[in-house]
């Protein structure tokens, strides 16, 4: 009983406390002072006299900045340019440019630029020369060195250097719709190949395919190349550096590997790191059919049966005849029923040679060395000849045989060495071929031959 009495007093206690805080909160409340109108505040009114600034100066360094404006212009060079067209393109008006450029041993390098090659220059609001930059090419459109003409003070100065390119690395895949030209013309991803790496493709196929009548619609290759541009600008095409071509469902590839660390030059291999490098190639010509093999025919002068010791290539007058091999030119000039005649002496006791060329290579002559696949001459019809063809022979210890039978490997196997730096180099270029092929090609994969 005392308990609950207790607890009751002490309820109303704790009630009564908490009622009496919060009318003193409420009072506290309804008794704080309201905070001032600010229309009830005293205003004070301040002048201070503030100083115009110098817009003269302004206008002044303006108009100097204006007159020390450069413009940089850039043309490219269109067939029958002149000197003076070029620079009438570029915005230049400036007398003492355009004849120091023609008298300067290296300025006057300008005027020897090729149609389409690219020239930039800067000038100022009055048409007057600051620097000119163009780039020299060779005879086979490789840049050989930049020229710079710069003004200074009252004159100019002509610079040269060699010139500095960047090597990228490009990779895309083909389908053969109707012939290998066209395949490499247009495609989905809108790049077009270089004629030079189509050119190589041929030649690192051509013993396993025939490109002329062996390709069929649904064909397809991969290709991996090096290119080489200046200034953002493409150069040139450089070496294929692996290509993969399935041809009637039977996929050939190729690698190309030059160890760092040997003094030997660089080779075409397998992937499995064997040598692909032939010793002869299966056609000194390209794109070019068989119109006569190594067999007996009737002589198409004579009209007497009697054995054809060699294999005739029929193509256009003018068409380039490359060595089959690597060797020394033995014989290169005219020579009975053979017309302009070349032939090559190779290591051991084998020869080979060419007839009835329309005419030689530049230089070519005997004692000159020449590698598998250097021009040495050009199809025509001298000598006993009916059309234009190349007549090729190959010869062991003076006598002809079929070069069809001969499969001679011309390249020294990899050491243990090379072959470990050679298995991590293809298979980077494997993994490419991988990424370029979306849903396999199936069919057998087998080294070029």
């Amino acid at each position: 009983m005392f308990s609950l009495l207790g607890s009751t007093r002490k309820a109303r206690i704790i009630s009564a406390s908490a009622l009496f805080l919060a009318v003193c909160a409420f009072g506290a409340a309804g008794v704080a002072p309201l905070a001032p109108d600010a229309s009830d505040l005293p205003v004070k009114s301040v002048q201070e006299s503030v100083a115009l600034p110098d817009l003269s100066s302004q206008i002044s360094a303006l108009e100097q900045q204006s007159s020390n404006e450069h413009f940089v212009h850039e043309e490219k060079i269109r067939a029958g340019d002149t000197l003076a067209a070029l620079l009438t393109r570029l915005g230049i008006d400036d007398d003492a440019a355009e004849n120091f450029i023609k008298k300067d041993k290296v300025a006057k390098g300008v005027m020897q630029l090729k149609t389409g090659k690219r020239v930039q220059a800067q000038t100022d609001d009055e048409g007057n020369l600051q620097w000119l930059r163009a780039v020299v090419v060779d005879g086979k459109d490789n840049p050989v060195k930049n020229i710079k003409v710069t003004r200074k003070g009252d004159g100019f100065v002509a610079e040269e250097e060699a010139a500095k390119l960047e090597r990228r690395v490009e990779m895309h895949a083909r389908t053969i719709s109707s012939t290998l030209y066209a395949a490499t013309d247009s495609s989905e991803d809108g790049a077009k190949l270089p004629d030079t790496i189509v050119k190589q493709i041929v030649e690192m196929f051509s013993t396993s395919i025939d490109f002329r009548g062996d390709l069929k619609r649904g064909d397809h290759f991969n290709v991996v190349y090096e290119t080489f541009w200046q200034d953002g600008e493409f150069v040139r095409a450089g070496r294929i550096l692996a290509g993969e071509f399935t041809n009637k469902g039977t996929t050939f590839q190729s690698v190309w590997f030059e160890d760092p660390q040997s003094k030997q030059g660089g080779g075409y291999y397998s992937f499995d790191g064997k040598s692909l490098k032939k010793a002869f190639l299966k056609s000194p010509v390209e794109f070019s059919r068989i119109s006569s093999g190594f067999a007996m025919r009737v002589h198409p002068i004579s009209g007497q049966w009697k054995a054809h010791k060699g294999i005739d290539f029929p193509a256009p007058t003018g068409t380039p005849i490359r060595a089959s091999g690597d060797g020394v030119i033995d014989f290169a000039g005219t020579q009975n029923g053979y017309g302009n005649f070349v032939m090559i002496k190779h290591w051991a006791n084998y020869t080979t040679a060419y007839a009835h060329m329309s005419r030689f290579a530049p230089g070519l002559k005997k004692g000159s060395k020449v590698s598998q696949g250097d021009v040495i001459g050009y199809v025509g019809t001298t000598g006993w000849s009916t059309g234009a063809h190349l007549h090729y022979e190959f010869r062991v210890g003076g006598e002809a045989k079929d070069p069809g039978t001969l499969n001679v490997q011309a390249q020294a196997p990899l050491t243990a060495a090379e072959m470990s730096r050679f298995k991590s180099y293809a298979s980077d270029m494997s993994h490419r071929f991988a990424l370029l092929q979306p849903g396999g090609s199936g069919g057998t994969r087998v080294a070029a031959k």
